[in-house]
């Protein structure tokens, strides 16, 4: 096929990639070694490379020829590298354990650098065109955070905004939004922009010891959406995992008679909503997109009745016949909620207060918070992906991944949120990663652009390849064809042209 000649830039993905080292396999697929991979599309020709990120737990562990870094499903014994990585804690001198710099989730820009992200305190710079290793950057330092987010959202200035967990910090646990610039000043220049990160608001956890585990959160021109999900970690026994001879990941638990409890930051005066809304318990990964519409907060998220999605991934599961062994227990369900942030204070209890055309519902009770109840859009969607430029407002595409009952996607999907139109494509044979939309220069709609994914193949004979949509019409440009083995991936961003700078002045 053919690229258009507008799509110059890179494709920067991240995933993870060594799951055996010497004789010790880990316990979970989101426990490997991160792999970065790239395409770089320059004058119509694309170019492929990969590289693991060289973190202090990737040198530890090859250099010891075995797992010694426990990562959240893997607990590693005994641990040669205790200079960098010191284990034993308990909850009552408030240290935490060092966690590891595995960064395999997803890609953030922080002003003009790349960093690999998970979910711990730590990020890793890399340089986007070679996928070299650099500095180690610990949020801890500017931040009392323990956990953060691998999906920041950017603002119009470029400004980075993520949460992060805050675990017994002074007695208390607390959910923090913190805003790191896009910019330094002009006269320290040297300084990174971390040194001018700055907290924008604290959510108290609604339990000091069952924080809430969240993978990303919501946010509109005016508001941040964060939900404090019934799906928890439990602080005591993560203190005591290591002695116990067990992973955090059996430290966290769904509690579905729970509920859901919605809080909304507003962004000038970095207060909460005091109204409580909330809704029945759900588990969720992924927001959507987020907007404001009338005096509502309208917002989309990936949602399940329960928590298997994580079980999925045990490597035992993940075994030749994946696809008709796992099933998973809930589909994922595109759920739109609808939160009336000004309603009629004198409204009856009982009554629906959402005043826009949607099935969703907002019910006063007499206690005062209100019980929200979703519309849904469809089913059978993860790992959503829109065009960012619509991010905080009203829009109509989700590009995403298709999947059933077994969690691997095998074909993807453009959805129309507002007429519920669902494009598809789909191979035999061939699992796609999570679509990437790549607006053209000179886009006029929503949908004016690319659709960007890289398809393994279940035969691994059969080479993958990246493909090339086009976003309007779902039709295939082309694809490039790679002859190396490639990892199922799971985030990752373009890098426009223009943004690729080497960082060698």
């Amino acid at each position: 096929g053919q690229l258009p000649t507008w799509l110059q830039g890179i494709l920067l993905r991240n995933g993870p990639g060594m799951h055996t080292i010497g004789d010790t396999k880990y316990n979970h697929w989101f426990d490997g070694l991160a792999l970065l991979h790239s395409f770089t599309f320059k004058n119509g020709e694309v170019y492929y490379r990969s590289k693991y990120l060289r973190s202090d737990t990737y040198n530890c562990n090859i250099e010891a020829n075995r797992i010694v870094v426990s990562e959240f499903g893997t607990m590693a014994y005994p641990d040669p590298c205790k200079n960098i990585f010191a284990k034993a804690f308990s909850y009552l001198s408030h240290t935490i354990p060092e966690f590891t710099d595995n960064c395999l989730i997803n890609i953030m820009k922080a002003g003009d650098e790349f960093y690999a992200t998970g979910e711990t305190n730590f990020i890793r710079k890399i340089n986007p065109q070679t996928l070299e290793t650099l500095e180690k950057v610990d949020y801890n330092k500017y931040v009392a955070v323990n956990v953060a987010t691998s999906h920041p959202h950017y603002d119009s200035a470029g400004n980075v905004l993520n949460m992060g967990t805050s675990i017994v910090d002074k007695g208390k646990t607390k959910y923090l939004l913190f805003k790191i610039p896009s910019s330094v000043p002009e006269q320290e220049k040297k300084k990174s922009c971390f040194k001018h990160l700055e907290v924008v608001c604290s959510i108290p956890s609604r339990s000091l010891l069952h924080p809430s585990y969240y993978h990303s959160f919501g946010i509109t021109e005016n508001y941040i959406i964060f939900i404090e999900q019934p799906f928890r970690l439990d602080i005591v026994k993560m203190a005591t995992a290591y002695i116990r001879g067990v992973s955090w990941a059996s430290c966290l638990a769904y509690n579905k008679d729970d509920k859901t409890w919605f809080h909304f930051i507003d962004r000038k005066t970095k207060k909460e909503v005091p109204t409580k809304f909330y809704t029945d318990a759900l588990v969720f990964f992924h927001h959507i997109n987020a907007y404001e519409e009338d005096g509502h907060i309208v917002f989309d998220i990936i949602a399940y009745t329960d928590n298997s999605l994580y079980d999925m991934f045990y490597l035992k599961n993940l075994d030749k016949d994946f696809e008709n062994n796992v099933k998973l227990t809930s589909i994922p369900t595109c759920k739109r909620f609808v939160v009336p942030l000004q309603y009629d204070k004198d409204a009856v209890v009982d009554s629906n207060l959402v005043t826009l055309p949607s099935t969703a519902t907002a019910v006063k009770e007499k206690d005062g918070n209100i019980y929200c109840q979703p519309e849904i859009l469809c089913e059978g969607i993860e790992l959503p992906r829109i065009n960012y430029g619509y991010n905080g407002k009203k829009y109509k595409y989700v590009f995403a991944t298709e999947v059933q009952w077994s969690p691997v996607p095998t074909k993807i999907a453009k959805f129309n949120t507002q007429t519920k139109a669902k494009l598809h494509w789909g191979q035999d044979d061939c699992w796609p990663s999570e679509p990437v939309f790549v607006p053209s220069p000179d886009a006029k709609e929503e949908d004016d652009g690319v659709v960007l994914t890289c398809v393994v193949k279940t035969d691994p004979k059969d080479p993958p390849f990246l493909l090339v949509l086009d976003a309007k019409t779902f039709t295939e440009l082309g694809r490039a064809i790679v002859n190396v083995e490639m990892h199922m991936d799971l985030h990752g961003m373009f890098i426009p042209q223009q943004d690729v700078k080497t960082g060698i002045e």
